[in-house]
């Protein structure tokens, strides 16, 4: 969930070393003895000391101009801390709307073979949430928009509520690059790693791509998406419970 503010911030490096330290509620990093702050002036404080471990080394990395696009950990901190925080129910609620349009839910009818490969891929993650979430999500044709199960929305909007600020930005990177509710839940419980995932939620740009021949900038766009979405996996593994 990236921090906007950070993109147009500018500073010049000061500090010769960023330290771990801790700090009430958590862990901090210091730049020469001055503690680090979110763009909306609040202590970044972080919930695990191999999280602050992260940050300290993006700070350390850092040359004469600060870069935040080269800070993945520190924006994703920032924004938990700045944003999630702050509105944590309202953004529980977007993420969870993703179930009532899951990607996995929507299939083609044709041709044979995107449809098995859909099926193969993607009913087992169904199935699972089943099992594992109680929620069993409809599936239809095409993209008409199919009403979900209300209970099974509400199980699911359940497990979402759960989570704390840190996981919670993490999260809703992982469902909304991937399109999909379900495959969020199966990286955050580890029924999948993240780029099992990330590959269901491409199954029909891939099958495209296998018919018509790759396209360079598409390409590329996935490949930016892709690393957002194994970072989001590794900010959410160091969040805790937090």
């Amino acid at each position: 969930m990236g921090y906007e503010r950070m993109s147009g911030w500018k500073a010049k490096r000061f500090w010769k070393e960023a330290q771990v330290t801790e700090a009430e509620g958590g862990y901090t990093v210091h730049l020469d003895g001055r503690q680090v702050r979110t763009p909306a002036k609040a202590a970044l404080v972080v919930p695990t000391r191999d999280m602050a471990a992260q940050i300290a080394t993006e700070w350390d990395a850092q040359e004469d101009e600060v870069k935040p696009t080269t800070m993945p950990f520190t924006r994703s901190a920032n924004a938990a801390i700045d944003k999630v925080r702050v509105q944590h129910a309202e953004v529980a609620d977007m993420i969870a709307d993703y179930g009532d349009s899951d990607l996995l839910c929507y299939r083609a009818d044709s041709p044979d073979e995107l449809v098995a490969r859909q099926v193969a891929g993607w009913d087992p993650m169904l199935d699972w949430a089943d099992a594992e979430l109680g929620a069993r999500l409809t599936v239809a044709d095409g993209v008409m928009h199919v009403a979900q199960p209300d209970e099974a929305i509400s199980r699911l909007r359940a497990e979402v509520h759960k989570f704390g600020a840190f996981q919670l930005t993490a999260f809703h990177d992982l469902v909304s690059l991937s399109g999909s509710l379900i495959l969020g839940f199966a990286v955050a419980r580890d029924r999948l790693n993240a780029d099992q995932a990330y590959d269901l939620s491409l199954i029909d740009e891939t099958w495209q791509a296998e018919q018509w021949g790759v396209d360079e900038e598409a390409a590329e766009q996935r490949a930016i998406k892709r690393a957002a979405f194994l970072h989001a996996k590794r900010f959410f593994d160091l969040s805790g419970a937090a």
